[in-house]
This record gives structure tokens, sequence and C-alpha cells, in this order.
């Protein structure tokens, strides 16, 4: 497998948790998201974008990492690009770090759209702040690793037939859920997390630091 991590924009707290998951990646920094890489004990290998969010500071002191400049007048943003150089370049398991908050609501509510659209087509994708973890969900089985007691959501993106979750709080089964519905939000982790799903396009959003007692 050949694991990579595309820092973006958005918010970042480094747990270990997160260490673990960037751990032994090569990385890829989408613009502003270059300003993650130091916490991290991360050097990126390329850096893309138009770089309208980076400062004279940044371009200093990773004056050395090899750029791909795109024009501010684009049909992707900075995030994509590096997803799809990711791809070219042999990825199979991808994390976006940085994925969540930010300026930019609109960024976040398409790292996981663009996300879940990837995982359709067969691709493995890890979104995560390290204080928020998301995973996409299309059509099959997933195992998770979080511990007891740990908070979860399922964000419908489309009408969700055959939904099973075990080892949780509130668990389900062969459950039909529409898109909007906020049954499966506020759910904890009890014992160990199993979800699958039958058809339909969803996301999980677990907070891995936020752990109640059962």
């Amino acid at each position: 497998m050949s694991k990579f991590v595309i820092l973006l924009g958005g918010t970042v707290h480094v747990t270990n948790r997160l260490r673990q998951l960037v751990a032994g990646a090569r990385v890829l920094a989408a613009d502003g998201g270059i300003a993650h890489a130091e916490a991290l004990g991360l050097m990126p290998e390329l850096w893309l974008g138009d770089f309208d969010s980076s400062s004279p500071e940044l371009d200093e002191k990773y004056a050395d990492v090899p750029r791909s400049v795109f024009p501010a007048a684009k049909d992707m943003t900075d995030g994509e690009l590096a997803l799809n150089e990711a791809y070219r370049l042999g990825a199979t398991e991808v994390v976006l770090c940085g994925a969540f908050g930010g300026a930019r609501t609109d960024h976040t509510l398409l790292h996981l759209t663009m996300a879940t659209a990837y995982a359709a087509k067969g691709r493995k994708l890890i979104l995560s702040s390290g204080t928020e973890e998301a995973h996409p969900l299309v059509a099959g089985t997933y195992d998770f690793d979080f511990a007891e007691g740990t908070l979860f959501s399922i964000v419908a993106f489309s009408q969700l037939s055959g939904l099973f979750i075990e080892g949780a709080r509130w668990p389900l089964e062969n459950m039909e859920l529409s898109f909007g519905s906020s049954l499966t939000v506020s759910n904890a982790v009890c014992g160990n997390l199993h979800v699958s799903l039958h058809s339909g396009k969803a996301i999980l959003i677990a907070a891995p630091q936020m752990v109640q007692r059962l």
C-alpha cells in the first residue's frame, strides 16, 4: 500500500492518534495547508495550488519544496488538485489532514462530499483534524478502532438502504435512512464498532478525543 497525506488549510490539532495516522506517509501540501507540516513533523515532497492563502513566511520557510502552481481561475480546489496528484503518484490510501474548520465552510463540506464520491469509486480516504475524524461510507462493511465511548454520527448524503450499526449505544439493523435524517447523529461506541451498508452514500464522523462514560 502507498499512503499519502494531503495537508489542507483547515484546523489541525496534533494528537497521538493523528501522528500515528500520518506516520510513514508521503506528503503533499495544498496551498496554505503547508502551515501544518512543522507541527506534524512532516516535509511535503510537493506543494500545489494557486498560492493565494500562503504567506511570505511560508514561502521562505519552504522555498526548497518543489511547487506546482495553478492559476486562481481554475475548475478545481487546491485540495482536489492535490488529491488527483496523489492518485497519479500511486496512492492507495489518502489522509486529508486539515479537512475541517478554517474560514471556508464550503471547503469543509466539499472535502466531506468529495471524499465520499471518491470512496464510491473504490478509493480509501480518511479525513482528520486530530480532534475529528471522518470515514466515507458506501456499499460495504467497515470496522473501526475507536475507544469505548467515542462519540460518532453518520450523516447521509443520499437515501441509505440496509444500514447496520453494531457495537454502539444505539445499534441499528437493516435500517432505511432518508437524506437529511438526524436519526444517526450523536451515537457512541460500545464495544467494537462495525457498520455495514447495502446501498447509498454517507460519512461517519467521530470525535476520538470526546469519550463518554457508558
